[in-house]
């Protein structure tokens, strides 16, 4: 699957209502910015996981719920959320 800024914003959304359990139209979008990450797993690592060291550019997504901010990380062919619970975790890879 090939990512856009929309859809993996979109897929985002879907993925922390379904974590938290609550209505997907409960999350706001705070915000989608350009980014470059430090690496191919885009910042993001999960533990173990090794990656390509080069400059990744993506998307930093910025989604709230309930006061609390969560932020997923994509590019055009992976989406992750960062500090989950203190752990990282690849969505769609």
């Amino acid at each position: 699957m090939s990512f856009t800024r929309n859809s993996a914003a979109q897929l985002a959304k879907s993925d922390l209502a379904g974590r938290l359990n609550v209505d997907v139209t409960t999350i706001t979008q705070r915000s989608i910015s350009d980014e470059d990450f430090p690496d191919m797993s885009l910042g993001a690592g999960e533990k173990g996981e090794t990656s390509a060291q080069m400059i990744s550019s993506g998307w930093r997504i910025s989604l709230g719920v309930k006061g609390k901010t969560y932020e997923y990380r994509a590019d055009k062919y992976q989406l992750r959320l960062r500090n989950f619970d203190g752990e990282n975790h690849v969505i769609e890879s």
